[in-house]
């Protein structure tokens, strides 16, 4: 009798197994894309009613990112703990402090964050060093090696204008700045259509494809992308040498 009933149990087990098998390996991964993609759509879209991205602050300053991110970001900074972190595009600041909140935590780093426009009452912060002008420009690249030293950790964040010149021009600048196992982050490479904004033309994913043939010292990390929702997807990458 109890043989009977722990070969039954053992029947389940093994059919509940081979559901779960047969559904993740053949059904699932399409699935999964096709609610990704629209959730994606929806979210993005969103902003334009003043929802999500477009309504999101780090400690009351506009940030205008997905937390979830955000979150990687976190990650990312705990793990490799840059002694410098280099930002392309400041807009309100908010990134900037939320990368100069993640340095106080783990008490290092500061962040050197570049834009073309100056606007008023951005986040001070004793990590915060603001620089203005073109990040592609001899004079800010001139500037922003003049505040890093050859023992610092350096980690990159692109998100300036997201045309596909402009983005693959700072990748081949900014990625000599990146040192060993830390990571350029290119962001918003969503767009053209890989879930967002199908009409923007070549952009950020489009400039990380090509940087890739180019250079092999970086690999795409989509261990980076683990919660689906990104707008960075194929953006994280990793200098391995």
């Amino acid at each position: 009798m109890i043989i009977k009933k722990f070969l039954r149990l053992l029947i389940n087990e093994v059919e509940t197994l081979r559901y779960l098998i047969y559904h993740r390996v053949y059904i699932a991964p399409k699935l999964e894309k096709s609610i990704v993609d629209q959730f994606h759509k929806l979210y993005y879209d969103s902003h334009i009613f003043g929802k999500t991205w477009g309504n999101t602050f780090w400690l009351g300053i506009p940030i205008m990112k997905c937390p979830l991110d955000l979150w990687i970001y976190q990650e990312i900074i705990s793990e490799v703990k840059p002694d410098v972190m280099i930002e392309c595009g400041t807009a309100y600041g908010g990134s900037a402090l939320f990368l100069a909140s993640m340095c106080d935590l783990v008490n290092n780093g500061k962040v050197i964050t570049v834009d073309i426009e100056d606007k008023k009452n951005r986040p001070q912060h004793k990590r915060i060093k603001y620089l203005l002008g073109s990040s592609t420009s001899e004079e800010i690249v001139g500037q922003v090696r003049e505040l890093i030293t050859n023992k610092d950790k350096v980690m990159v964040l692109l998100d300036s204008d997201h045309h596909k010149e402009h983005v693959l021009s700072e990748l081949r600048i900014y990625s000599k700045f990146v040192t060993k196992g830390s990571y350029i982050i290119i962001e918003d490479t969503n767009i053209n259509g890989h879930s967002a904004y199908p009409d923007f033309g070549p952009g950020p994913m489009e400039a990380v494809e090509e940087f890739l043939k180019e250079n092999k010292n970086f690999i795409m990390d989509r261990s980076k992308e683990k919660f689906y929702l990104t707008f960075n997807p194929k953006g994280y990458l990793k200098k391995m040498k």
